[in-house]
């Protein structure tokens, strides 16, 4: 692989705030670049603002602003953001910059003089919102196919890009590398458009009608249209020029990947490939078109007020756990749909109950029974050298997925490891290790789990930075290097290790400022949306339950193993505050707090009798709120509609041991 690695976001346009899909797409490079600089290449992160076009002037007028007393207010609030995320790109663009102009102005001098740029008389449909021409086939309803507003019919001259030119080199170049265009879907989309004719590219706009642009050097009545000028951001940042480039452009172009949403594929696609063609460069590596987010299940709008202020999430949750979820919950290309009640499911499941978990029970008892130090490995069982074969395919499946920007199931790698490690734990009880005296073996089973904790806290960085070096801290690492990081072996024997505060507090019930937000911004229409969205997933879910009835009548062993059945003991028991039928109880299972109960047994037992009993729960089952009590867990009883008893054991066990 080549030490250079050069990656871009597209430059956000500044008519607006930033939102959800400007912080994916940003977080996408981010992470990214973190994981080839862990590997000691050496990456490049550009991002920035585009800041000419007709929709900002009209914006500025609105405001009684200059155009450059807009941008220059509004390509703020990227930059504060990409902060608050813990995001710092090398470079930071604005077209508005000179040392954009200066490059932008002489690529139209050269390809002017080249005769790649003629002028022509141009008439045809122009839409103000999506500040280009359309033919008459491309209307939809006589309206613009890309924003659905009105269109105005314009005769006047401009300036071409022989676009055209260039259309069966880009043909050829997509038919010979494959991994040009990703997914492969959008690299379908791209070749339909191709197979088409491929027209010249209108490249200006008349001063008369939209001063705010860079000049054309040789027609200063005219100025650049927006999408020539912007392109050009890439190359122009790091020091392109058609005279004579500098050595950090020959040394990192073509980029390695340009992240784009799906919205904006073909300009990056057609329009900039050929443009590069005709300025004798090679196109990027890699054309990454990502989907869009939905937000509970509804478009993004402001007309319905359901945008997501990134600082919001920010503020509620905590940017290593917004940007963890962003890269999580979807494959990166798909579409996905942001709920806040998705995210505390996510947050929950993942960072406060398996990794969290993990974390605090093995920094809790090495603490408790070992002095609060790394301890010394014994000699490998069985299990152990199962666990390491985990965790060199759990490295193994993180690497290879990262590498091809596929972040979701890079984590879901790693936290196959984060389960082993619960798992393990679970399997070889160091409760009964330290309560029988075996030293060495406690010793060796602690060491792994907080050796797992260590690929964890490595792993986990480049999505989430200081979550990762607080847990890193916590192992006594002073520093996280990739290098044999799945090796379980690589902490510091003898280092002092701190339990402190859970890493990721679990999250009882959404934020008061989400619900607050949710109440406002979700009015009887969106809801409405939101509830055929659903009746149409049951009835979807329906047809799949009978089509698989016959086939789900027996399940599989390992089906069966994913059921973390622990055995409990109760140590409280109350009547529950707000149902008659259930009783709450506070129910140890070796953890470092007892666990939180709702079971409708009331109608069978009485509180006072249920101290001490041994009972079996289901660990792993997802926690939820039983009439406004939190449940983590479900006790095993014998009965369907009428409760005949509960499942209990005829010998004193250890609470926290496992049920087969």
């Amino acid at each position: 692989m080549s030490d250079s690695f050069y990656i871009t976001t597209p430059i956000y346009y500044v008519n607006d705030k930033p939102h959800l899909g400007h912080a994916y797409t940003t977080i996408a490079a981010d992470v990214i670049t973190r994981w080839h600089r862990m590997n000691g290449r050496n990456a490049y992160f550009l991002t920035g603002t585009d800041e000419h076009g007709q929709k900002v002037f009209e914006a500025a007028e609105k405001r009684g602003l200059s155009p450059q007393q807009h941008v220059d207010e509004l390509c703020e609030p990227f930059k504060a953001l990409w902060t608050a995320l813990d995001i710092f790109p090398d470079d930071f663009i604005r077209t508005t910059e000179e040392r954009h102009q200066r490059v932008v102005k002489s690529v139209l001098s050269k390809l002017y003089e080249e005769g790649d740029i003629y002028a022509d008389d141009y008439e045809g449909w122009y839409s103000t919102s999506a500040e280009r021409f359309w033919t008459e086939k491309d209307l939809v309803d006589g309206k613009c196919p890309d924003t659905g507003t009105p269109v105005e019919w314009i005769k006047e001259k401009n300036y071409f890009f022989r676009m055209s030119k260039y259309a069966d080199r880009l043909r050829d170049h997509i038919a010979a590398n494959s991994d040009f265009i990703r997914p492969k879907s959008r690299k379908n989309e791209v070749l339909g458009y191709l197979k088409k004719e491929v027209g010249d590219l209108c490249i200006s706009r008349p001063k008369t009608r939209l001063p705010w642009g860079i000049p054309f050097p040789f027609d200063e009545e005219y100025v650049t249209y927006v999408w020539f000028d912007a392109l050009l951001n890439y190359i122009s940042a790091i020091g392109f020029h058609p005279d004579g480039s500098t050595d950090e452009f020959k040394a990192r172009w073509p980029a390695s990947y340009h992240l784009v949403g799906k919205d904006i594929l073909t300009t990056h696609s057609v329009y900039w490939s050929t443009m590069l063609f005709a300025m004798g460069l090679e196109p990027t590596q890699c054309l990454y078109a990502h989907g869009w987010w939905t937000i509970e299940g509804q478009k993004m709008s402001k007309s319905i007020g359901n945008v997501v202020d990134p600082h919001l999430l920010i503020d509620c949750y905590g940017n290593d756990a917004v940007r963890y979820f962003l890269m999580r919950e979807i494959l990166f290309g798909a579409d996905g749909d942001f709920s806040h009640m998705g995210f505390m499911t996510r947050y929950n499941a993942d960072l406060a109950n398996d990794l969290g978990n993990l974390a605090h029970r093995s920094l809790s008892m090495t603490t408790k029974w070992l002095g609060g130090v790394v301890p010394v490995l014994d000699k490998n069982t069985e299990a152990d050298d199962a666990l390491q074969a985990v965790a060199d395919a759990a490295v193994d499946g993180y690497a290879k997925n990262i590498e091809q920007m596929q972040m979701s199931t890079a984590l879901e790698s790693l936290w196959s490891l984060v389960q082993a490690g619960n798992k393990y734990i679970d399997d070889e009880e160091p409760w009964k290790l330290n309560r029988e005296g075996q030293t060495e073996r406690l010793a060796g089973v602690m060491r792994r789990c907080l050796e797992i904790c260590r690929v964890a806290a490595t792993l986990l960085g480049p999505f989430c930075p200081n979550k990762g070096l607080e847990l890193g801290a916590k192992l006594g690492c002073a520093s996280l290097t990739v290098e044999g990081v799945g090796a379980l072996s690589g902490l510091e024997e003898g280092a002092a290790v701190d339990a402190g505060e859970p890493l990721f507090p679990r999250m009882q019930e959404l934020p008061e400022r989400i619900q607050e937000v949710l109440a406002g911004a979700l009015p009887a229409k969106a809801e409405e949306v939101a509830e055929k969205v659903a009746t149409k997933k049951k009835k979807k879910e329906a047809v799949v339950a009978e089509e698989t009835a016959e086939e789900n009548q027996y399940i599989e062993f390992e089906d069966f193993m994913k059921v973390k059945l622990l055995a409990g003991r109760i140590v409280e028991a109350q009547k529950h505050p707000n149902a008659d039928r259930l009783l709450h109880f506070q129910v140890e299972v070796g953890e470092d707090r007892p666990r939180s109960i709702c079971a409708g047994i009331a109608n069978k037992y009485a509180p006072e009798d249920m101290i001490g009993k041994q009972v079996v729960i289901v660990a792993n089952l997802k926690p939820r709120k039983l009439r406004g009590v939190m449940s983590e867990g479900m006790m095993l009883a014998a009965g369907d509609a009428e409760i005949e008893g509960l499942v209990t054991f005829d010998q004193d066990v250890q609470p926290g041991g496992p049920v087969r």
